[in-house]
């Protein structure tokens, strides 16, 4: 049995606390909000996130974050991408030992173009880290908590630090493989937030299946032609952290980000949206960062910038659907630019 600290008391840090609670793990939930740590203390609830869910009664919530921090050698991040920061500096100034650090985060800093691996890299010494893994894949927190079968990927540059988190989580519903390709399952997490905003904007503006399918299809091609730029291996975007999280987040009404999108191809603002929703839509700020990544890198990304003048320069969302139908004609194979040696290349176009 492990002790471990998972910080974000949100849907996904409360679900996942369930499947480490089920593994009998010892779990502390850290949070800012006192009310939802009562709750989750007295009755064993967190209506706000994961209504009608029982927590097992193992679980313990806390608003004090040095005793958080004090409760295990390892501790999970799943806050919002923008608080990672702030959590990490005050983590850091708590912290006097080495620890594993996991994070359940997907997204990029605008700016600094950071996946947040290299957030926690940058923030925490390495004499503090253990290791750092990422845990990434097609998981809504709904069905986690539901038990429902589930499955995602552990990643790290510390091939015994992914099979050591591998084993904390894995049981018969919440399945994790490994995968050493780190930049690969961060960049397929964080940017398919992105296309599920826009699956979303089309079923907002009337559209059908054929577009959504377009969307996703298209939509993975430009995930790995960043992706491929900064390092990763192809094949782990056709993998659970590409194409399988594509799939969850970009056809279901669980995923905020398709529900945002919707919401906004309906003619929502993106004030009023984000009001309506109370929650963090990570593909947001993430459409910002990878809309400036792909221009540093001059990598092609049409439904990102597409998508970016929705969000940022009140470009009407069917303006911009037109825009990318009206593209010039150009081969699909060809956009993935794929060297001899590369594996897909054994695919006929």
């Amino acid at each position: 049995m492990a002790s471990i600290t998972v910080l974000g008391s949100g849907s996904w840090g409360t679900a996942l606390s369930i499947v480490l609670a089920d593994n009998g793990h010892d779990v502390l939930l850290w949070g800012r909000s006192k009310k939802a740590a009562d709750e989750i203390n007295s009755s064993h609830t967190n209506e706000k996130y994961l209504p009608g869910i029982t927590l097992p009664e193992s679980i313990t919530a806390t608003i004090d974050l040095e005793k958080a921090v004090g409760h295990g050698d390892t501790l999970l991040f799943v806050v919002p991408t923008k608080a990672m920061r702030a959590v990490l500096k005050e983590v850091n100034g708590l912290l006097d030992r080495p620890v594993m650090m996991i994070h359940a985060s997907k997204g990029i800093e605008p700016d600094t173009y950071l996946r947040v691996s290299q957030i926690i890299e940058e923030e925490v010494p390495a004499e503090k880290r253990r290791a750092v893994v990422v845990l990434s894949g097609p998981s809504h927190a709904e069905e986690v908590s539901l038990r429902q079968p589930t499955t995602v990927t552990s990643s790290s540059l510390n091939t015994e630090a992914a099979e050591e988190v591998q084993d904390l989580f894995m049981n018969q519903h919440f399945r994790v493989y490994t995968n050493p390709d780190l930049t690969g399952v961060e960049i397929g997490g964080s940017l398919k937030n992105i296309i599920a905003i826009g699956a979303g904007m089309t079923s907002g503006l009337g559209y059908g299946d054929n577009a959504k399918a377009a969307l996703m299809t298209r939509g993975l091609a430009e995930i790995a032609r960043l992706g491929m730029k900064l390092g990763a291996n192809p094949l782990t975007f056709a993998g659970l952290s590409g194409l399988g999280d594509l799939i969850v987040t970009c056809t279901s009404v669980h995923s905020r980000n398709w529900r945002a999108g919707n919401m906004i191809g309906k003619g929502q603002s993106i004030d009023e949206v984000l009001n309506e929703m109370g929650m963090v839509v990570e593909g947001i700020r993430t459409t910002k960062a990878a809309y400036q990544l792909a221009g540093r890198e001059e990598v092609d990304m049409p439904i990102t910038k597409g998508l970016y003048d929705v969000l940022f320069n009140d470009k009407p969302p069917h303006e911009a659907v037109e825009e990318l139908m009206g593209r010039v004609r150009k081969r699909e194979v060809e956009d993935l630019k794929l060297g001899e040696s590369d594996p897909l290349n054994d695919f006929e176009p």
